[in-house]
């Protein structure tokens, strides 16, 4: 094989196979990269058993071949390299080497042998559908905050991507909870998906799915099954097997019957409790939040190390409350809101909270409120 490719599309494709790659694992072919040229292609091939990324970049071919070698490694040296340098990639077969050179830098680099190399099983998708770029982001990006990290209760270490019944119709809908937040997102259903298995896209699917998003004019093809689930582009295709599980039945916690309604600016909201939660100690970060007339008291008591209070001009015109938040938790999510006005509904301080962003009914959050 041997091989000449701009430097910083290089980088682009082997930084995608080294996020991939587990920094510890067993079974050494598992941190090597498959890069395969032929014709006017290169193609770069990673997985983790659980996820596979294939990325397919330009490159002029001077002899077609393939070999595996580690993407850590491969990745740092293309990045130390000069910017707009031409990288050559030399493998001769039989030495078990990878020659990497750019200008005066050389490199020898040990393989694999490509054989070794596992190839997720492709399987028959039940759904294929395409959506644009922007609509998956959205969808993944104002959900997965709320992804649990505890992996007792697996099946929530994932953003449940499923059809669903809305007001207008049946959506694209994303759902992620830790029994503390959830976020709940929907889209409108393209074209193709209507008879898609509710799946549950694990976190680190999730994270590497944000990369191939960037794009605004881009189109996603989406395929579904049982197992699997796949996004791909024309130059990178990802594949991920899917949780195992079964996502609980997240309407029973969103309520129905708070009428309590505050509406607050959402920046200047996140940045007063980012203010007053400096002070909170750090294990509970509680905020409490005093509403009266038109008006909201943000305030922190942490014996040990002080407390501070904020106040904010809001609408707000029902009775007076108190009620208590953590304050990464409402941080996270005022954060989410793309419009100006962030709409909090409570029942009582004991109740779970409601916030969506105006009046949009797309995109809707519940957090548990704290003992303060």
């Amino acid at each position: 094989m041997k091989v000449s490719i701009e430097r910083g599309t290089l980088l682009k494709a082997v930084g995608q196979a080294q996020s991939v790659v587990e920094r510890r694992n067993t079974i050494p072919i598992l941190a090597n990269v498959l890069i395969e040229a032929e014709g006017d292609s290169v193609t770069f091939r990673a997985t983790d058993l659980d996820i596979e990324v294939v990325d397919k970049i330009p490159a002029m071919v001077e002899r077609a071949g393939a070999t595996t070698v580690s993407a850590v490694t491969l990745h740092e040296i293309v990045r130390k390299l000069p910017d707009g340098a031409m990288v050559q990639l030399v493998d001769d077969g039989a030495s078990g080497r990878l020659e990497v050179n750019a200008g005066r830098s050389n490199f020898n680099l040990a393989t694999l042998p490509k054989e070794d190399f596992p190839v997720m099983a492709s399987s028959e998708y039940h759904s294929n559908f395409s959506a644009p770029a922007p609509v998956l982001r959205r969808l993944f990006d104002k959900s997965k905050f709320a992804i649990s990290t505890e992996e007792t209760r697996y099946y929530l270490n994932g953003v449940y991507m499923h059809v669903a019944e809305a007001e207008g119709g049946q959506v694209l809908r994303c759902v992620a909870t830790d029994g503390h937040r959830l976020a709940r997102i929907d889209a409108d259903l393209p074209a193709g998906a209507e008879d898609m298995p509710g799946v549950i896209v694990p976190r680190k699917t999730v994270g590497e799915l944000r990369k191939l998003l960037d794009d605004d004019d881009m189109k996603i093809a989406v395929s579904v099954s049982e197992t699997k689930v796949r996004f791909a582009t024309p130059e990178i295709t990802l594949t991920s097997k899917v949780i195992d599980g079964t996502f609980p039945d997240y309407s029973r916690v969103i309520p129905a019957g708070n009428t309590r309604k505050l509406e607050v600016d959402a920046q200047e909201f996140a940045k007063a409790v980012d203010r007053v939660a400096t002070v909170s100690s750090e294990r509970s970060r509680a905020v409490k939040l005093q509403l009266d007339e038109d008006r909201l008291v943000l305030s922190v008591n942490a014996p040990d190390s002080g407390a501070a209070e904020e106040e904010l001009a809001v609408a707000y015109g029902d009775e007076k409350l108190e009620i208590g938040f953590n304050a990464k938790y409402l941080l996270e999510i005022a954060s989410q809101v793309d419009r100006e006005n962030a709409v909090f509904l409570f029942n009582s301080a004991g109740d779970p909270t409601l916030m969506r962003e105006g009046n949009d009914l797309s995109a809707v959050y519940v957090v548990m409120p704290m003992r303060v």
